[in-house]
């Protein structure tokens, strides 16, 4: 009977819809079909055939090309990628189809983490990446309703600010003891064997099935040399975000059964409880879970149970008031970037430096717009404008082209030989009072085109401020 049901909107939909809209109709199908009958939680077993249709594929590759990204082991690039498919395509989708198709190894790239050490990145071949999507576009509108609702990263529609909120809701309800878990390496030492198992807990396509798990122990070739995976899912491919939300999602409805407050990002998991004692003792219980259950291992040197005030979270720090700032490590990350793009040394011209400074300043401020760092901004801006002028300064080099160009912002000549023949240091003479007024904050901002941090974050305090208001309200269920 439930598969008759399933079949009878199936049939339904294909007649009035094509393309597309064909695939997220049917989606949506499914979605209603198997609520209606609840002895069974897993997916059916014809999921290849919505993974391989014509529409679910045009749609992964016009993702993949927009995503862009490096070529994998073969060197295909993303451009090359429509005139390869209609060559192979159609052998490509029969292999799928019948269960014999076959990844190509990984590509291994090591990128430096933030806190030290370095992070290990799998970049599939771009055909891989065509069919991982595929297959994600199908599975995550089914799967991603059944993850908690405390767990924020990689879903569609959650962001790490709804985890922030969340996170400082909890806080402010005295909440101000904090279980900070750091899982050691997760993306490298996810354990296969458990996570296939859950997934066939929800999935009965054996062919999909074998098809992820080939993903999974695909080999990863890394300088020269191709190693066999036996544990991990790599980041970097389009599936690893729903499958490590799969694996930890049996953490999530643990802590969920203990009545536990928490928010889950990626593999960082804060959870907010009352007092010192609740939270050492959480940290032993969880601990003792997550290696038993999950297989996985828990960074004793980074994880910790304490006041949330000493510890951050998606680059934020709470309060024990439950006040948003900025994190110190996420203030020296971004100094670091701002001195690497205003080196010296770089040979490149002012203009082009103001224009690489104005990405990471707009995206910077846009990620911390609900911390309280007015402060913050307004002694950023100092430095940065600080850093451009001896930059420029040391562009003109020379006693004579110094105070020429000094002269030319106007300067009186007498400041601006006076600076120029001086044996003071460039960071010294980017003080001076001649260069502040020469260099002043107009110049930067209307001339020059800077941006302003201060002035960003006033525009974004603005909009966070607004009250909404709506015309017509209505219940909803």
């Amino acid at each position: 009977m439930r598969r008759d049901h399933i079949q009878k909107k199936r049939t339904q939909l294909s007649s009035a819809i094509t393309g597309d809209d064909a695939v997220k109709a049917l989606i949506s199908a499914e979605q209603q079909a198997f609520g209606a009958f609840s002895g069974t939680n897993t997916l059916s077993n014809n999921l290849m055939d919505r993974i391989c249709s014509e529409g679910n594929i045009k749609q992964a590759m016009r993702t993949v090309r927009r995503n862009k990204g490096s070529p994998g082991i073969d060197g295909m690039t993303v451009d090359a990628l429509a005139d390869y498919w209609k060559e192979h395509g159609k052998d490509i989708l029969h292999q799928l189809k019948n269960g014999k198709y076959v990844p190509q190894g990984i590509k291994g790239v090591q990128i430096p983490k933030p806190g030290g050490g370095e992070r290990q990145l799998g970049i599939p071949t771009v055909v891989d990446r065509v069919i991982q999507q595929a297959i994600l576009q199908i599975l995550e509108p089914l799967i991603d309703p059944t993850f908690s609702e405390s767990s924020y990263g990689f879903r569609p529609k959650r962001s790490a600010h709804q985890a922030i909120v969340a996170a400082r809701t909890y806080v402010e309800e005295g909440r101000a003891w904090v279980v900070d878990i750091d899982l050691e390496k997760f993306f490298d030492r996810v354990n296969h064997d458990v996570l296939m198992s859950k997934l066939a807990k929800r999935v009965e396509d054996k062919t999909l099935l074998k098809l992820i798990r080939r993903f999974l122990k695909a080999g990863l070739m890394q300088d020269g040399l191709t190693e066999q995976r036996v544990s991990g899912t790599p980041q970097g491919s389009p599936l690893s975000p729903i499958l490590s939300n799969i694996m930890l999602d049996e953490l999530d409805k643990e802590l969920e059964k203990r009545g536990h407050r928490f928010c889950r990002y990626a593999d960082d998991c804060n959870i907010y409880v009352r007092s010192e004692a609740a939270a050492i003792r959480v940290m032993e219980s969880i601990q003792r879970f997550i290696e038993h259950r999950l297989k996985l291992t828990v960074n004793r040197s980074k994880s910790a149970a304490t006041i949330v005030s000493e510890r951050k979270f998606l680059g934020y720090r709470l309060l024990t008031n439950g006040l948003l700032t900025v994190a110190p490590e996420s203030l020296q990350r971004f100094k670091d970037k701002i001195r690497a793009l205003t080196k010296r040394n770089r040979g490149r011209c002012f203009e082009s430096i103001i224009k690489e400074l104005a990405p990471l300043i707009r995206g910077w401020v846009n990620y911390f717009k609900m911390a309280a760092m007015k402060s913050i901004v307004q002694k950023l801006d100092a430095w940065i404008r600080r850093k451009l002028r001896c930059y420029r300064l040391k562009q003109r080099k020379r006693c004579w082209p110094i105070r020429n160009w000094l002269i030319s912002l106007g300067v009186n000549e007498r400041e601006a030989l006076k600076l120029g023949i001086s044996s003071k240091g460039w960071w010294r003479l980017s003080k001076t009072p001649a260069i502040h007024y020469g260099m002043n904050n107009e110049w930067f901002n209307k001339h020059q085109g800077l941006l302003s941090l201060e002035g960003i974050y006033n525009q974004l305090g603005k909009h966070l401020n607004e009250t909404a208001v709506c015309d017509n309200a209505r219940t909803v269920v």
